[in-house]
């Protein structure tokens, strides 16, 4: 039996052997089962139950290679950064994460939570089942983890020190490229374009020079503007989802960075599953409410962005009148871009969302693609424009009827 004093990825056996070495989360029980359940792009997941009394945890651990390719070379760095940020979210948006029960820095990995009675909120939406608290869920976690982390409110030496501790550069390299580079490039030839609509990206996403500009402006900013602790890859793959609770999960790309990188992955992501059900003709009651929820993600951000401000802002300048409008409209700007980026990247760059690539009908996906690319170049190219939910769903909707997605 190893002693786990040394690093070494393990498989389900070790697992079971790891759990009882370094927690007393199961009482010394016997009957423990343990499966690999990850189908991440980056790391190992393992849930341990004991069948006797139903109690389990998750184990996770980080290899120093993405299961994606082993292109990307990774520091295990990443899993101390992920249980940090979900300890520290769990404290600021308490019930919206999972617990960490240990962080082991010689194994690289974490024990935390399990969320097996949850649904991953990708899956979820492409069954078409609604939930009701979800924009106000993640709204106060997106203002709660984003604001009371920024300047705005902290003492800065403090953030200063927290942007430093939180430095990801091989999986912020890897947004670089995937987000910002490649799907208007292809430079690295790693694009996994539909065939279908590979002309039809060529034409308009590559050969299109004001948006590669666009582009090349938003990843330096993505690079340098170090605004708040952000989860880094907030997609409908990382949230959880049942009827009465959301909890948002994997932030091992954590960075200090813009707020409109969260809140314009989760818009991105709502609105992949919105084509996805405008294409295929999902039942109404359910479009419509991912076109409410839609709305919801900007305007409650915005409405509890204000009311958070006034109870917590610290910085003297920023009390100045006006100062907080002007300072949310930067982050709906942001927010309008990386819904952009996030929306292109999906489609004509190397990772994909299942929203899209499982719609069986070859001209519903062409629709389905073109009309989120179609949208995302407005978001990109009129970026400023956008501040309300409505301005955001009628670019999604008007881009469904162009007749760039006949």
């Amino acid at each position: 039996m190893t002693d786990f004093n040394s690093y070494f990825l393990m498989n389900a056996d070790e697992v079971i052997q790891y759990v009882k070495s370094k927690t007393g989360f199961f009482d010394g029980s016997n009957n423990l089962k343990c499966a690999e359940i990850g189908d991440g792009n980056l790391n190992y997941v393992f849930r341990v139950i004991d069948e006797e009394s139903g109690k389990s945890v998750i184990v996770k651990q980080a290899g120093d290679t993405a299961r994606i390719s082993d292109e990307f070379k990774l520091s295990t760095n990443r899993i101390r950064i992920e249980s940090n940020v979900l300890k520290l979210e769990g404290e600021l948006a308490p019930g919206l994460v999972p617990e960490v029960y240990l962080f082991d820095n010689v194994m690289n990995c974490c024990v935390m939570e399990d969320l097996s009675d949850h649904t991953i909120l990708r899956t979820a939406l492409m069954e078409e089942r609604i939930f009701p608290k979800l924009a106000d869920d993640l709204t106060t976690f997106m203002v709660n983890t984003l604001l009371l982390t920024s300047d705005v409110v902290m003492e800065h030496k403090e953030k200063k020190a927290l942007v430093q501790d939180y430095i990801n550069p091989e999986l912020c390299e890897i947004s670089e490229d995937l987000v910002y580079s490649e799907p208007f490039t292809d430079h690295n030839n790693r694009n996994d374009l539909f065939p279908a609509n590979k002309e039809w990206i060529e034409q308009n996403i590559y050969g299109d020079d004001a948006l590669r500009f666009e582009a090349a402006k938003l990843k330096f900013a993505f690079m340098t503007n170090a605004q708040a602790l952000v989860h880094g890859d907030l997609h409908s793959g990382s949230v959880f989802v049942k009827e009465d609770s959301t909890k948002v999960i994997d932030p091992e790309f954590a960075f200090y960075g813009p707020m409109g990188y969260d809140v314009g992955n989760v818009v991105a992501n709502l609105m992949f599953a919105w084509s996805r059900a405008y294409v295929t003709k999902a039942d109404e009651k359910y479009l419509s409410w991912l076109e409410e929820t839609i709305r919801d993600t900007v305007d409650l951000f915005a409405e509890k962005f204000f009311a958070s401000w006034k109870r917590n802002v610290t910085e003297i300048m920023a009390k100045e009148p006006g100062f907080d409008r002007w300072y949310l409209d930067t982050v709906l700007k942001d927010t309008a871009s990386v819904t952009g980026m996030e929306m292109v990247r999906r489609i004509a760059g190397l990772a994909k969302v299942k929203d899209l690539t499982t719609i069986s009908d070859e001209q519903q996906r062409v629709k389905a693609e073109r009309l989120c690319l179609t949208a995302a170049k407005q978001f990109i190219l009129n970026a400023a424009n956008f501040k309300t939910g409505d301005e955001f769903l009628r670019v999604l909707k008007d881009s469904a009827l162009s007749h760039n997605v006949q």
